[in-house]
């Protein structure tokens, strides 16, 4: 199966084509233009360099949130406008169960902690224990703090990684937890394709992955919406 994957959660832009597990190209990019300028020109790059087009894609993938909700956003758009029209899968899991994949790189039994930059003092957070490949999700995607994480780590007595943009925010908070590969940190968009074919196969109706259904994930309310109600609180 060949699945094009894209993450526009936070600052790394990323994409890849991948074929039954294996990524056929790739490429990730921190700081620079904006996603909405860099993502278009950069999948035509994975198109050109592996010889395929939107129509050989046997499933579209998106990194859907928690993020950036300008980032998510524009993600959403973009693999619907790719997806349109083609009738095949559209794909969209955690970016923080995207950040578990990351974790392949490592090896034994070990606890996954993915955090993302949420602004505000807060980190979006999931975490995940690994042993042996095999994964466990232990708490739903949430908004917390640093220091709430901290203390919410202290019961594990297996080593401990941070994945995701949030890696310095939580290493500070928890000076004890392993230092990560540096190039397994940030947003991968193999591991999004690998997350989604996960999600995919264990779904027995297939029918809900369309490019209509396709929606962003949000923890909390866009600023604008935090600001809208602030207001008509104070009326």
């Amino acid at each position: 199966m060949k699945i094009l994957a894209i993450d526009t959660t936070a600052k790394t832009a990323a994409g890849a084509i991948c074929k039954d597990g294996k990524t056929l190209s790739s490429f990730q990019i921190t700081g620079g233009f904006t996603h909405s300028e860099t993502m278009m020109p950069q999948i035509d790059i994975l198109f050109k360099k592996t010889g395929l087009t939107a129509d050989d894609i046997d499933m579209f993938a998106i990194s859907e949130g928690p993020g950036s909700f300008t980032g998510v956003r524009i993600g959403a758009a973009l693999i619907k406008g790719l997806a349109f029209g083609k009738n095949k899968p559209c794909v969209g899991v955690s970016s923080l169960e995207a950040l578990c994949e990351n974790s392949t790189v490592l090896s034994g039994d070990f606890i996954v902690c993915a955090v993302m930059d949420a602004r505000r003092s807060q980190l979006y957070n999931a975490i995940f224990s690994v042993k042996n490949g095999k994964t466990e999700r232990l708490c739903d995607d949430r908004l917390i703090s640093a220091e709430a994480l901290a203390d919410a780590l202290k019961e594990f007595d297996k080593p401990i990684y941070f994945f995701g943009d949030g890696y310095s925010i939580a290493k500070a908070a928890f000076p004890s937890a392993v230092e990560t590969p540096a190039d397994a940190i940030l947003q991968n968009a193999s591991s999004v394709a690998a997350a989604a074919l996960k999600k995919y196969n264990h779904t027995q109706d297939k029918s809900i992955f369309t490019d209509i259904t396709l929606s962003p994930a949000y923890l909390r309310a866009s600023q604008a919406e935090r600001e809208y109600n602030e207001k008509e609180k104070n009326k």
